[in-house]
Parts: C-alpha cells; sequence; structure tokens
C-alpha cells in the first residue's frame, strides 16, 4: 500500500498515519526524517544535502526527490509506504509521480483528510507531545489517562511546538491552501483521491479511511 495523507496542518495526519503503520507494516517516510539519516550515513545525496543546509539555503525538491527515492528502495518498502510531508507543491507532486514511473509502481490512494479550519486553529493551540517518546496529546481532545503523566511511557515531561498558536496556525493554513491544496484537484484527475471527514472522533477517522482503502 503506497499512500499520501494530504490535510492542512492539524487535520490529524499524523496520527491516522501511526494506526496505518501498525495496521498495515509499512513505513511513515517523513522528508525531515530522511534527510537527517542521509546526511548522517554520509550518502552521495546526503552530503549534497549537507553542503546545501550548510550554506543556509533550502534543499532543492531534486534532492529532496532523490533521497525519497533512495529511501522508497530499501527493504521495508517492499510492501509499500506513506509519504509524510511531501510532496507539498505540484512540481514536487510531478516528480513524485516521475519517479514511481521509473520504478514500476505507482501511488494506491491519496487520502485526504477534510476539517474545518476553526477547529484546526482550536486542534493545534492544544496539542502537546510527551518529551520523552512523542506521544501526542491535546488539552481538550486527547488527555493523558492520568494528569501530568504519559499513557506510553510514563514520563512527566511534555513540550509544545513553539509555532502551535492560533496566530502562528492561520498563517500556516495560508500557504497550505496557496502551495498545497491544488494536489487534491491534482490527485482528483488522476483518480488516486479519496476524502475523508476529519472532524470525527480519532477511531471514526479511522474506520473510515480503512473502509475507502479497502475498495483501493
Amino acid at each position: 500500500m503506497r499512500l499520501i495523507l494530504l490535510g492542512p496542518p492539524g487535520a490529524g495526519k499524523g496520527t491516522q498515519a501511526h494506526r496505518l503503520v501498525e495496521e498495515h507494516k509499512i513505513p511513515q517516510l517523513s522528508t525531515g526524517d530522511m534527510l537527517r539519516a542521509a546526511v548522517a550515513a554520509g550518502t552521495e545525496t546526503g552530503l549534497r544535502a549537507k553542503a546545501i543546509m550548510d550554506a543556509g539555503k533550502l534543499v532543492s525538491d531534486d534532492v529532496v526527490n532523490a533521497i525519497v527515492s533512495d529511501r522508497i528502495d530499501e527493504a521495508d518498502c517492499a510492501n509499500g509506504f506513506i509519504l509524510d510531508g511531501y510532496p507539498r507543491t505540484l512540481p514536487q507532486a510531478d516528480a513524485v509521480e516521475a519517479m514511481l514511473a521509473e520504478k514500476g509502481t505507482a501511488l494506491d490512494a491519496v487520502v485526504e483528510l477534510r476539517v474545518d479550519d476553526d477547529a484546526m486553529v482550536e486542534r493545534v493551540a492544544g496539542r502537546y507531545t510527551c518529551a520523552n517518546c512523542g506521544a501526542g496529546y491535546h488539552d481538550t481532545l486527547n488527555k493523558p489517562e492520568a494528569e501530568g503523566v504519559c499513557d506510553k511511557c510514563g514520563s512527566k515531561e511534555f513540550k509544545r511546538r513553539p509555532d502551535d498558536n492560533a496566530e502562528a496556525m492561520r498563517t500556516r493554513l495560508q500557504v497550505y491552501y496557496k502551495e498545497t491544496s491544488p494536489l487534491i484537484g491534482y490527485y482528483y484527475a488522476k483518480e488516486k483521491l479519496r476524502t475523508v471527514d476529519g472532524m470525527g472522533a480519532i477511531d471514526q477517522v479511522s474506520e473510515e479511511i480503512g473502509a475507502v482503502l479497502a475498495q483501493v
């Protein structure tokens, strides 16, 4: 199962991706994680990326696509993967399509999580994670079972992203609608798009995603 999850920041893509990883036994591929791993491993593409970052520049699409391509060739991606945070733009989407075609494969589905803007601002402004294991929580929507204690690892240390506030969130939404939302029409035209109501409870959204993927 080769998937992309689409949706604005705060739509719940990370939560649903983790569940899909466990269910389908496929890796979630984050471009940030892949970049850091490639740099640390000293691969040819990683060295190119390091030189660009050391110069204070943004890593170009062709370098990111090369890193994604290398990662997809690894054994744990044989049965599929979930792309996280890439592609974000139409040129990147074209690059992914071409790269997969060269490998003789293609995306199975692109799942869009559709949510209300005001609800997303509320979601993001209240979310935080365990500083030890990364488990996600929310001030009102997803509290730990024991207040101040992580359900997964028992840590009492939590953290919040500095940009998880209402003002920053609305700015991020503007960027999403300008740069990434055109991908919805792009994948609809390719008959890959599946849309799920992301406003429900986490389990309900997971069930809806499972239902649409069962038809792929």
